[in-house]
C-alpha cells in the first residue's frame, strides 16, 4: 500500500486550525458541536470532516496532540534541570494535563467506551516519558531505584481521577509527596 501523500500547505494549516479550535472549544464546553469547532477554525464543516471522519476522531487527535506535547518535555527538562527537579516539574505537568483532560472529560469517556487505541497508546507514551526521567534520576543518585514510569502514572492517575472539589490542589500536594518518596532512599539522600 503506498504511503499517503503529504498534505498541501493549506490543508496543514486547516488541520492545525481545527485542532487548536477543537481544543479551545472542548475546554470551554465538552459538548461543543462540530459546527462551532469549524466556525472557530475558520473552515467549513465539510473541511472538518475531510480531515476527521467523526467528532470522536477529532477529539482523539486533540488528546493525542496534547499527550505528544507533554511527552516531548522530559528531554528538554533534563537539559534545563537536575533529573530530580525535572521529574518534579513533569509530575506537576501531568496534573495540569489531567485538568485539561477533565475539560474534555465526557468526550474522552465516550472515546474510552470504543475500541480506540488512544488511551493505551498515550498511557505508554506517558510511562515512557516518566521512565526517561526516573532512569536519569537513578543514574545521578537523586531518585530511588525500582520504581518505573507505569507505577508512578498509575498512582497519579488514581489521584487525578478523583471528581471532587479541590481535586487539583490535592493532586499537586500528593504529587509532591510522591516526589519526596521517590527521592527517599536515593544514593545522595541516603
Amino acid at each position: 500500500m503506498p504511503s499517503p501523500r503529504p498534505l498541501r500547505a493549506d490543508a496543514r494549516r486547516n488541520r492545525a486550525a481545527l485542532l487548536a479550535a477543537a481544543r479551545e472549544a472542548l475546554l470551554a464546553d465538552s459538548d461543543a458541536y462540530v459546527e462551532e469547532i469549524a466556525r472557530r477554525a475558520g473552515v467549513s464543516v465539510g473541511t472538518l470532516y475531510r480531515h476527521f471522519d467523526t467528532r470522536e476522531a477529532l477529539v482523539a487527535e486533540v488528546y493525542r496532540h496534547e499527550v505528544a506535547e507533554l511527552c516531548a518535555t522530559p528531554t528538554r527538562l533534563l537539559e534545563l534541570h537536575a533529573p530530580d527537579e525535572a521529574l518534579r516539574t513533569f509530575l506537576l505537568l501531568l496534573v495540569e494535563h489531567a485538568a485539561v483532560g477533565r475539560g474534555m472529560g465526557e468526550v474522552l469517556e465516550s472515546i474510552m467506551a470504543t475500541d480506540s487505541p488512544v488511551f493505551a497508546d498515550t498511557r505508554n507514551e506517558m510511562a515512557d516519558a516518566l521512565d526517561e526521567l526516573l532512569t536519569a534520576g537513578v543514574a545521578a543518585g537523586l531518585l530511588r531505584e525500582g520504581v518505573g514510569g507505569r507505577i508512578v502514572l498509575r498512582a497519579l492517575g488514581g489521584i487525578c481521577g478523583l471528581r471532587t472539589a479541590g481535586w487539583k490542589d490535592d493532586a499537586v500536594k500528593i504529587a509532591t509527596i510522591m516526589y519526596d518518596g521517590l527521592r527517599y532512599g536515593a544514593t545522595k539522600y541516603g
